[in-house]
Parts: C-alpha cells; sequence; structure tokens
C-alpha cells in the first residue's frame, strides 16, 4: 500500500477508526465504484464505531466490576440456590428500571449474588 497524506492527516487528528477504514477501502479491490458519499460514510461509520467502543471500555475499566466476563446466558439454573428463571428472565428485560423499582438479591454465602449483579 501507498503511504498516502491523507492517511498522515487522519493520524494527526486522531481520527483512528478513519485512518484504518480509509487504508482497508485503499487496498480492497472493487472501491474504485464506490462515490464519494460512500466513501465518506464508511470513513465516518468506522470512526464512530471505534469511538463509542473506546467510550464503553472507559466505562467498563471506571466501574472496576469484579466479574466482567458474567453474562445471562452462563447461568446455572440447575444449582441449588433458588433462582426462579421465569423471574430472572423477566429481570433481563429491564422493565423494572422503567418502573422506577429496586431489585434486592438475597441469598447466601456462596451462591453468586455478586455475580448475578
Amino acid at each position: 500500500m501507498l503511504d498516502h497524506p491523507t492517511l498522515h492527516q487522519l493520524k494527526a487528528l486522531k481520527l483512528d477508526g478513519m485512518a484504518e477504514a480509509f487504508a482497508e477501502l485503499q487496498a480492497r479491490e472493487g472501491t474504485e465504484s464506490l462515490t464519494h458519499a460512500e466513501w465518506l460514510g464508511l470513513l465516518v461509520d468506522r470512526e464512530a464505531a471505534r469511538r463509542e467502543t473506546t467510550r464503553f471500555q472507559t466505562r467498563l475499566r471506571a466501574a472496576r466490576l469484579r466479574h466482567v466476563g458474567a453474562c445471562p446466558e452462563d447461568v446455572d439454573y440447575r444449582a441449588r440456590r433458588g433462582l426462579d428463571k421465569p423471574v430472572f428472565q423477566d429481570l433481563l428485560t429491564g422493565k423494572w428500571i422503567a418502573d422506577k423499582r429496586n431489585v434486592i438479591i438475597t441469598g447466601p454465602c456462596g451462591v453468586g449474588k455478586t455475580w448475578l449483579a
């Protein structure tokens, strides 16, 4: 790939997402048929996605969550902890937030309250 001056300008302006997309589009076959608006749209989309990802990662680090990899799909309903699957699935919808209600998770030690939260 040629060293394009636009690539340097994008990096100097800290538009790394656009720079990556620009380099990929230049290297890819068949992009000559794209209009200027389509090219620009792809560059802007990539930059916006990169910024959103960066913001999310920053917030995730700031939250200092202990169980970052925890997800609802990994919940073992067979374990003896009294977790009611329909109730839990209802909580996952987030309706309780819209209804301005609180959720309290209780149970004995070692059943995974922190992991669920």
